[in-house]
């Protein structure tokens, strides 16, 4: 029998987080088709978007102080695909970290491989190992060169087809537990296909640890290495970047939350500690709102927590935008959001939805994007 990972009550903290966000994300990503009519260079996927460097641009006087909402534009990707390529040295014995607990898997062959993840991150870091050609399915979310005629294998939305996946013969499967069903992952495991189940990326540090992961997997663990410090040394460039743009007075530092809306479905959630957003925040010199009123994960926003957060900049998937019917109705159908600054200011910044929290090699494009919306003025989005 497997080892059983020892629960603590930070772990499942941590899980009941990261299952919310797959619910928030599930329900985001399926408005990704229908992106708000937001600046027409704004990135999906691995389009390339060339801009101008942070350095030449505009920083406006006070950030907290803007009128008006803005689109992300998200550049990129700037972290090019490892140029050397390792031979892969299998068999290689892994750690799967299965919703039941840790388990040892063998990989004895990478030659099809079928990566799936709710972001598309993890199909994003097979790539970055130069193995784009391994991949013989993919998720809806995966957008990579190479793999636009990929078939699809997840259906309604982020749910696996396992007769999709098993049509394709694939040796091994790379999920990071994001989209399931569990029970269709267990089948297809019993069917005999190797699925190793690898830590979900929602920030550097998980990032870090799922491409060593995904390397080790994959056969090519001293990839891995390399890449994570390639990535590590691209967000220090970028935050490096970003910090000219950041107002010295603390004062004038944008006080931001991230907010996840679902007009059809009247949700609203309040992203906070350990849900991805708060890196992204604190990686651009912001103030993170969610972390000074103690909010952790993700939960259903409450007017109050609103109100008492009182942001200057609020951030939203650019397809919630769209299903809330713009600002106006957000601010219609959320009243209490006229209270805060950036309800006050409409200072309402959307996100493409396939990559705000995608993590992986995107990581830096993200960064700096958001940081091009909240301190730049409108030579940014130009």
């Amino acid at each position: 029998m497997p080892p059983m990972r020892r629960t603590t009550r930070a772990h499942r903290s941590r899980t009941r987080a990261t299952a919310l966000l797959a619910i928030a994300l599930a329900a985001s990503l399926g408005l990704a088709g229908c992106q708000t009519g937001g600046d027409p260079k704004a990135s999906s996927g691995q389009q390339k978007v060339d801009l101008p460097p942070l350095s030449t641009l505009t920083p406006v006087a006070n950030p907290r102080t803007v009128e008006g909402p803005a689109t992300a534009v998200i550049g990129g990707p700037s972290l090019p695909p490892l140029s050397a390529k390792a031979e892969a040295k299998l068999p290689v014995t892994v750690t799967s970290h299965d919703p039941g607990g840790d388990r040892r898997v063998e990989v004895k062959d990478t030659s099809r491989v079928i990566a799936l993840s709710l972001t598309g991150t993890v199909a994003e870091l097979v790539s970055a190992y130069g193995l784009t050609d391994r991949l013989v399915g993919r998720d809806v979310s995966t957008e990579l060169p190479g793999t636009e005629d990929l078939p699809v294998v997840t259906k309604s939305g982020h749910t696996i087809d396992a007769e999709s996946v098993l049509a394709l013969n694939p040796t091994l499967i790379l999920t990071d537990g994001s989209i399931g069903p569990t029970d269709v992952v267990l089948q297809l495991r019993d069917a005999g296909i190797t699925v190793v189940t690898v830590t979900r990326s929602t920030d550097p540090k998980s990032t870090d640890v799922a491409a060593k992961e995904i390397a080790a997997a994959l056969g090519v663990a001293p990839l891995g290495d390399e890449l994570t410090a390639e990535l590590d040394a691209a967000i220090a460039a970028k935050e490096e970047e970003i910090r000219p743009l950041v107002p010295k007075d603390p004062a004038k530092r944008p006080r931001v939350a991230f907010l996840y809306l679902r007009g059809t479905a009247g949700v609203f959630y309040l992203f906070g500690e350990g849900s991805g957003a708060d890196s992204l925040i604190q990686g651009i010199g912001a103030v993170d709102v969610a972390k000074e009123i103690g909010w952790v994960g993700e939960k259903p926003m409450t007017s109050e927590a609103l109100i008492a957060s009182d942001p200057d900049v609020l951030l939203v998937m650019t397809g919630g935008l769209k299903s809330v019917k713009g600002v106006d109705g957000l601010l219609a159908a959320q009243p209490s959001i006229a209270l805060t600054q950036a309800g006050k200011h409409r200072r309402i910044i959307d996100v493409d939805d396939t990559l705000v929290f995608a993590g992986g090699t995107r990581y830096p494009d993200v960064l700096d994007g958001l940081a091009r919306a909240i301190y730049t003025d409108g030579s940014a989005r130009s």
